[in-house]
């Protein structure tokens, strides 16, 4: 079923390329950014592969995908602020909000752009940005920084693949895995401490 679903998204992924070109990449960025799982892992190799034949150019396939990465992270960003006005009566009046709100007030700036390195967050982390309202500019300069790096990443792989440049979605699927395992021990870990204070 799993794989039936990844290959769907392949296929949408590919079609969408070829047909629209720099769109198409900067589409399916702005929706993976926007909390919608489409793999950045398949968009940017094959467009490096699509670069490695002359169909895109290099810097304009990277640029082009930061952008949708920015794009759909503003657009995430501000979706969660509006969330947030209709939470704020229950959602501001527990503790563990005003503690993760200080932290990511603190050190959001380093966890915006570190997130966008990672699998798996790198999709999410512009939600938690905007609820705890993380300087905006800051915020856009960072994650364009972080997208721009995390695009030329997965772009050189393609180009130096060629057209096998699908081998390395597994490869990346696994740190999917291994990012989402971490984050279920983490998410463990804190139910049993906050169990341990209400005791």
């Amino acid at each position: 079923m799993i794989e039936q679903i990844l290959t769907s998204v392949s296929i949408f992924v590919l079609n969408t390329i070829e047909s629209a070109g720099y769109w198409g990449i900067f589409l399916l960025m702005t929706l993976e950014s926007a909390n919608i799982p489409i793999p950045s892992e398949i968009i940017m190799p094959f467009s490096g592969f699509l670069v490695s034949v002359g169909v895109f150019r290099f810097w304009p396939a990277i640029l082009v995908g930061a952008l949708g990465n920015l794009t759909g992270s503003a657009i995430s960003y501000y979706v969660a602020i509006y969330f947030e006005k209709w939470t704020r009566s229950w959602v501001v009046k527990s503790s563990y909000f005003k503690k993760s709100q200080n932290w990511f007030n603190q050190y959001g700036v380093a966890t915006v752009f570190w997130s966008r390195l990672l699998p798996v967050v790198r999709t999410f982390i512009s939600f938690p940005a905007g609820l705890f309202r993380v300087n905006p500019k800051r915020f856009l300069a960072y994650t364009f920084l972080g997208s721009l790096i995390w695009s030329a990443i997965l772009i050189y792989p393609g180009i130096y693949l060629g057209a096998n440049w699908s081998v390395i979605e597994p490869i990346f699927r696994r740190f999917d895995a291994l990012v989402l395992v971490v984050l279920a021990i983490g998410f463990i870990v804190a139910l049993r401490a906050h169990g341990q204070r209400m005791k």
